[in-house]
């Protein structure tokens, strides 16, 4: 998908400037990364509401609701200083909530199977990321992680076990060390899922 727009560039440069958001200040490898990527992302995504768990400085969420702007897009982030970043970010996104909390909360509370896509991008390794995205996602939908180099195994197991589909890794174009991994929702996440906070990264599912 190629896609222009003013807001994506003030974003972009916003993200450059503020410390500790992303380790890539190569303005061009930035955009790969950053915009590419995340638009790469979007022709995968079939419907909304869509949430971006662990948004970080906002990719791919805000490339997504950009080229998207008829989905409602949720940026869910647990650090308050990344917040207020990506609230100021995206005043002039209609389309854009922020939402301050971890992502093990908000699918214990009003986030649960309520999203047709969940997304995320450098988040944890897949069979974690898998425990925090599925629950958040209802029967039908999916999530899509942006990936480097995927073990699909243990990441079938994890989400076998947290109500997903085996997952299809779809090569990202111009590199053989990233892809994008998706993953159906095929069933209701049992409730024991996702585990309290800490859990997930301490004891993965594979």
């Amino acid at each position: 998908m190629t896609f222009s727009d003013p807001r994506l560039e003030r974003w972009l440069e916003a993200l450059l400037a503020e410390p500790g958001l992303t380790a890539v200040r190569d303005p061009d490898e930035a955009r790969r990364v950053h915009v590419d990527d995340a638009l790469a992302a979007a022709t995968f995504v079939r419907e909304g509401p869509v949430v971006d768990v662990g948004a970080g400085g906002g990719s791919p969420g805000i490339p997504i609701a950009l080229a998207r702007p008829e989905l409602r897009v949720d940026l869910l982030e647990a650090q308050r200083r990344t917040c207020s970043f990506l609230e100021a970010v995206s005043r002039e996104l209609p389309n854009v909530r922020v939402i301050c909390a971890r992502a093990e909360e908000h699918a214990r509370g009003e986030g649960r199977e309520t999203y047709a896509t969940a997304l995320a991008q450098a988040l944890a390794p897949p069979p974690v990321a898998l425990e925090w995205c599925l629950p958040l996602v209802r029967v039908g939908g999916r999530v899509i992680l942006l990936a480097g180099e995927v073990d699909p195994e243990p990441a079938a197991t994890a989400a076998r076990m947290v109500g997903g589909a085996a997952p299809e890794v779809i090569p990202l174009l111009g590199s053989s060390r990233r892809s994008l991994l998706l993953v159906p929702k095929v069933e209701p996440t049992p409730e024991r899922f996702p585990r309290r906070p800490g859990m997930a990264r301490k004891r993965p599912l594979a």
